[in-house]
């Protein structure tokens, strides 16, 4: 596509990516670049700053949340939310069948009808968008409702009964539980290889596909389907990336899958033959003010069943002579055999390639880490040592990555390297002392133990009982209970999860994961120089004197598996 002289919009181009598109879209000379972000001022700021470097551009600021009809559109979701009338139109708006209306007056469809791009380019993390609005919390908040109302008398059976088939609908929970038990299953087990069948939804063909079990074209149902078949692709790809034993695959046919039997007889659909009504013209029904959609006395039953040729093509169903031929035919969906299926199947298993596996496409092809990005790291950092020492200030967490547990972690390195300096001097030391040290230097700089308390981070002191807190705390989250009943193993999992813990033994536990750091750190031979350890000698310092709390935290996530976090087996 030639961009000269042509309209390009950028979604999502304040961010990252999305700049970084817009500025290599400048020698392609476009004539007009919309720059569209959530916010205006991210907008303005975008096309300020592109304006300057390429001026030959026009560059047009656009703003909103692409998800909401435009009306809403610079509203924060929780305040849609909050309001009786927007929320009831925002759940319409996404359950409703798509109308002109719903159509016309979304953000998006406003945004392309303003501008008519020839190109759209989509940086956007639709699925960070979506899926933080969080359904599991949200429907814990549900049932805490429901059971309050079933306290009071104030629900309904019926209402009760929907709301709960409701909740228990819902596809992305029960697919991440899914996958969550196969996973520990998996390892459990110690199984060798899953491989999965999966599917496109379509038969390979795209949303305009015309066979869609509904009314509808595309049918939501159906785009549904592709959309939990895209998903668990890509959660087991994540599987595979995961450390343990299992190989995990899939062969995702792009296209029907027959056939398993070809015969005649009684056609049945859920379970149940097809029962034969006839309705004589003298008793056709006149269409006047209201169309009954149920008319159970409408019709005569004829007490026999349809009966006819048929292809059974397994959970798909069976087709008649007409509908298989129109679905198998070229430009259609065709099809695809089961034993062809198989035959691949065995051959990733037994390990040889089919040249089908989408969990091998998808690791070949998705943008790992990269050669620049890595010989620029080192630079990165020395600029921010550099600020921190500019400015005098230490830059150790923010609790905006997550979990609490990282930020808990960080800050109790970091607080070992003021009151010890080195790895040796905090194994000289014992817990109680190291315990006490850092309770007199938290309870003496006041910025340091700020800025933790004010991230949600509180610290336990030494007696287990005292809590240095703020108004907020990370941990326990509080997102469906405000009050929670304090026992003792409770703190326990709470200081693990996610608090700085000034009691003996969790110093004691650290000197146990810095005495087995020290152990490797001391097993590489002084003279030792080749590429085979990436932790060497000289990445951790003389007499390891720089207890730097990323590096420290990074060893204890790759090394300590079971503890804290995992390790990266693929690139």
């Amino acid at each position: 596509m030639d961009l000269k002289g042509k309209n390009v919009l950028v979604l999502g181009g304040w961010g990252l990516v999305g700049a970084s598109i817009c500025r290599r879209l400048f020698p392609e000379q476009p004539r007009q670049i919309i720059v569209a972000s959530l916010l205006k001022e991210e907008a303005e700021e975008a096309c300020r700053i592109f304006s300057k470097e390429a001026p030959h551009i026009e560059f047009t600021p656009e703003w909103g949340d692409i998800f909401v009809r435009s009306e809403y559109k610079e509203l924060h979701r929780e305040i849609i939310l909050c309001d009786a009338v927007k929320r009831r139109r925002l759940m319409l708006d996404c359950v409703e069948k798509l109308s002109e209306e719903i159509l016309t007056v979304s953000t998006l469809y406003k945004l392309v009808e303003n501008h008519q791009p020839h190109l759209i380019i989509d940086c956007v993390n639709s699925a960070t968008g979506l899926a933080y609005q969080d359904t599991f919390t949200g429907s814990a908040r549900v049932l805490n409702e429901l059971d309050a109302a079933r306290q009071q008398d104030k629900l309904t059976d019926s209402l009760q009964a929907e709301i709960e088939r409701l909740l228990s609908c819902l596809s992305i929970p029960q697919l991440v539980r899914h996958i969550e038990i196969l996973k520990a299953t998996l390892s459990r087990f110690k199984v060798q290889s899953y491989f999965k069948i999966g599917t496109t939804g379509t038969g390979g063909m795209g949303l305009n596909i015309p066979y869609t079990h509904s009314e509808e074209r595309p049918s939501r149902v159906l785009m549904a389907k592709s959309a939990m078949g895209g998903a668990q692709s890509l959660l087991l790809m994540l599987l595979g990336r995961t450390p343990g034993d299992t190989a995990i695959g899939e062969i995702k046919p792009a296209a029907a899958i027959a056939w398993k039997k070809i015969g005649y007889g009684p056609i049945t659909k859920h379970g149940k033959q097809i029962e034969l009504v006839d309705c004589a013209p003298d008793k056709a029904v006149v269409l006047e003010e209201v169309f009954e959609s149920h008319m159970p006395d409408q019709g005569v039953r004829t007490n026999e069943t349809l009966k006819s040729v048929y292809i059974d093509t397994g959970e798909n169903g069976i087709f008649s002579y007409g509908e298989f031929y129109a679905l198998s035919s070229i430009g259609q969906m065709e099809f695809v055999t089961p034993e062809e299926i198989a035959d691949y199947t065995l051959m990733e298993v037994k390990g040889s390639s089919s040249g089908r596996n989408v969990i091998h496409a998808l690791d070949a092809s998705v943008l790992g880490p990269t050669y620049r990005a890595g010989a620029m790291r080192d630079g990165a950092l020395q600029v921010m040592r550099d600020l921190q020492e500019k400015h005098q200030t230490e830059s150790v967490a923010f609790e905006l990555l997550g979990p609490p547990r990282l930020s808990k972690l960080l800050y109790e390195v970091h607080l070992l390297q003021k009151v010890s300096g080195s790895l040796s001097a905090v194994l000289k030391s014992s817990p109680k002392e190291l315990s006490r040290a850092v309770e007199l230097f938290i309870k003496k700089e006041r910025n340091l133990r700020s800025q933790i308390l004010s991230i949600g981070i509180p610290i336990l002191l030494p007696d287990g009982k005292s809590l240095l807190r703020g108004p907020e705390v990370k941990i326990p989250a509080a997102k469906v209970h405000d009050q929670f009943e304090i026992k003792p193993e409770l703190i326990d999992d709470w200081a693990d999860a996610g608090w700085v813990d000034l009691r003996e033994k969790n110093f004691a536990a650290w000197q146990e994961r810095l005495r087995e750091l020290k152990a490797e750190i001391d097993s590489i031979p002084d003279d030792e120089t080749s590429s085979a350890h990436h932790w060497h000698h000289a990445y951790w310092g003389e007499d390891h004197s720089i207890l730097d709390p990323g590096k420290v935290v990074a060893w204890i996530f790759v090394r300590k598996e079971g503890e804290s976090g995992g390790m990266r087996i693929k690139r």
